[in-house]
């Protein structure tokens, strides 16, 4: 819940919003991960990772900046695709500065210049965000700008690895002179909008798309069915959810065996999460065509309501 606090005369609080926006794979979850300083969201080598907007909340003293990471906008499928752009989308309106976030290390493609196209329509200043430069030279890199720089009328330009937490600090910097609000939109200690559940499915489908590589695709999600939390430990049940028989084998594995490591690697950072033992129980499930199906999708937090 947001609470809303006015900064006293003298105090200086500058917070705002700032959407960070990309195509799919450009780094945009771990970039969020290393501005907040947490891991709020999953990351994997399978483009499109994310499918639900995070808010991560940076804090300092006198600064409040609510960073809102989108899922990857991209040319879509099936219904959850287009629910996913439309979310994306939706993040560049009442803010005040748009994350352009780019893999410098492949340089500028066509679903760039697709979002491009979108941005042109936006009055907020975007800052142009070159990721993953642990991966290129210093004279790659400097192509990459001049290359860049005349595309659009960027209000900065920033080169980052959020991989290395390198240059993140320049980032927070330069996104501060763009904030327009005195408001403290929540309290210091919160760090992100996601309740618990969400952040357990998320887990567990992270550990099934690292572990299982590319023999499970997008047709993989996940839902906390129950949660409960006593005095000594976390009680968890997790459905994973596959739309076609082969997966759900593939997950399971010979005797379990890929379950159980799923289960137990999701469980260490689950107990991270809550500083508590955790009891979690794993259920694989084929439902076929779940992504195309409007009540599943609404109970997964996907909603095309706006």
């Amino acid at each position: 819940m947001i609470e809303l606090k006015i900064a006293n005369e003298g105090e200086k609080m500058k917070s705002g919003f700032v959407s960070i926006i990309g195509r799919p794979n450009t780094g945009k979850s771990t970039l969020l991960n290393s501005l907040v300083n947490a891991k709020l969201a999953i990351t994997s080598n399978v483009a499109g990772t994310t499918r639900n907007t995070i808010e991560g909340i940076y804090n300092e003293p006198d600064t409040q900046i609510i960073f809102i990471d989108t899922p990857g906008i991209h040319k879509p499928k099936n219904k959850l695709g287009k629910i996913l752009n439309k979310e994306s989308y939706s993040s560049i309106r009442d803010i005040d500065a748009i994350l352009f976030l780019v893999d410098a290390s492949t340089g500028f493609g066509k679903g760039d210049e697709f979002i491009l196209k979108t941005l042109k329509m936006c009055d907020v200043p975007v800052i142009l965000v070159l990721n993953k430069i642990d991966k290129i030279t210093d004279e790659k890199l400097l192509t990459r700008i001049n290359e860049y720089k005349d595309l659009y009328p960027f209000a900065d330009i920033v080169p980052v690895s959020a991989l290395k937490d390198d240059n993140i600090k320049e980032l927070i910097n330069v996104v501060k002179t763009y904030l327009k609000d005195n408001i403290k939109y929540y309290n210091n200690d919160q760090i992100t909008n996601l309740n618990p559940k969400f952040m357990i499915s998320e887990l567990v489908r992270e550990k099934v798309l690292r572990l299982t590589n590319q023999e499970v695709p997008h047709s993989v999600t996940c839902l906390t069915t129950h949660y409960e939390v006593k005095r000594d430990l976390v009680e968890v049940y997790v459905d994973i959810i596959v739309d076609r028989e082969p997966l759900k084998k593939i997950i399971i594995g010979k005797g379990g065996s890929m379950l159980k490591t799923i289960g137990s690697e999701a469980r260490v950072d689950i107990e991270s999460m809550f500083d508590k033992k955790v009891y979690l129980e794993l259920f694989v499930k084929t439902i076929p065509k779940w992504r195309e199906r409007e009540n599943l999708l609404k109970d997964l937090g996907f909603s095309q309501d706006e």
